[in-house]
């Protein structure tokens, strides 16, 4: 998979808020602002500066913290700046100092001569640590678009799937009439987290929470319905895929039997929804919804069936109709 583009700059430029907040701020090297950041992690560079380049990870984004800097000052009040020089040597994406810690002026003259852009945040080290690497965790990410809609049905993000005009804007709509959210209608984009979490949002920020309904046109769902009505990323959990009612096809009338769908290499609960007049497939999904739930906190209905009709076929009260309390023939 072809590494994403992101540049130095691209991470100054992110609009994040509360406890994503980076409060980053360019102190130096601005020319470097343009270098890729091309790994989802970080380094913290005493051995580099002590002389030791052995598998030094300069791809990485390199961290300053107190012991660092600590140790900047001591080579540059002893003149011995030589291990800094080949540092930034390198081609480093950028270095950034934590607690507002002031490097020493040799090494930002030494950045400045060499490109490379040197960061600022007021945020400790191990704080600002998780901070970025979720960001950048999300960034480079795997992602892929699917055209469907996704909803949040008692709390389970639901991804609606189906032919062009089978009725998924519809469904979605009597969702959230029900009192359900809103993530993405149209065009869902999904990315994969730590390998094993699926997370969707809309595509465009912008449209994302309107809704093309047709005789109706484009509706805004935060204006009709409020803001409660939506939300702006949710991970998929379940996967339901409404198709035109099939005569000839057989349905899973029991639900033993587990469906899944593979995305991005998550496998996910896939439930297949037959659509004809008179089904209410808004009630099904909900009850679905709720099903899953309740597998998940080990609960499993269709099986807890089976094992029942077992154990009622191998009682002594399934046994005496066809054998009856007279066995003298």
């Amino acid at each position: 998979m072809a590494l994403k583009r992101f540049s130095v700059l691209d991470l100054l430029g992110l609009n994040l808020k509360e406890h994503d907040s980076l409060d980053l701020r360019s102190i130096c090297g601005r020319r470097g602002l343009t270098r890729e950041i091309t790994i989802p992690d970080l380094n913290r560079p005493g051995l580099a500066l002590s002389g030791f380049y052995d598998s030094f990870a300069y791809q990485r984004v390199q961290l300053f913290g107190r012991g660092e800097v600590a140790f900047l000052g001591k080579l540059a009040s002893e003149g011995k700046l030589e291990t800094v020089q080949e540092m930034l040597s390198y081609q480093l994406p950028c270095c950034i100092f934590t607690h507002n810690l002031e490097p020493p002026k040799e090494f930002l003259d030494i950045a400045e001569e060499t490109g490379c852009a040197i960061l600022q945040t007021g945020l400790d080290s191990s704080e600002f640590s998780s901070r970025l690497l979720r960001i950048l965790s999300n960034i480079f990410a795997p992602k892929i678009s699917i055209h469907g809609v996704l909803v949040e049905v008692y709390g389970l993000g639901i991804l609606i799937l189906g032919d062009s005009g089978v009725g998924k804007s519809e469904t979605a709509l009597e969702l959230i009439e029900r009192g359900h959210r809103l993530v993405a209608d149209d065009v869902v984009e999904i990315s994969c987290v730590n390998g094993n979490i699926l997370i969707g949002k809309g595509a465009n920020k912008i449209i994302g929470h309107h809704m093309e309904i047709r005789g109706l046109g484009i509706i805004n769902i935060t204006q009709l319905y409020g803001v409660g009505s939506i939300r702006e990323q949710k991970e998929v959990q379940l996967v339901a895929n409404l198709e035109e009612w099939d005569a000839n096809k057989v349905y899973d009338r029991l639900g033993t039997e587990q469906m899944t769908v593979d995305i991005l290499g998550v496998q996910v609960p896939k439930i297949e929804i037959p659509v004809k007049p008179g089904r209410n497939v808004p009630i099904i999904l909900e009850t679905a919804a709720m099903n899953e739930r309740l597998k998940s906190m080990g609960y499993f209905s269709a099986k807890e069936f089976n094992q029942n009709v077992l154990k009622w076929i191998e009682s002594d009260a399934a046994r005496a109709p066809y054998y009856g309390d007279d066995d003298s023939y």
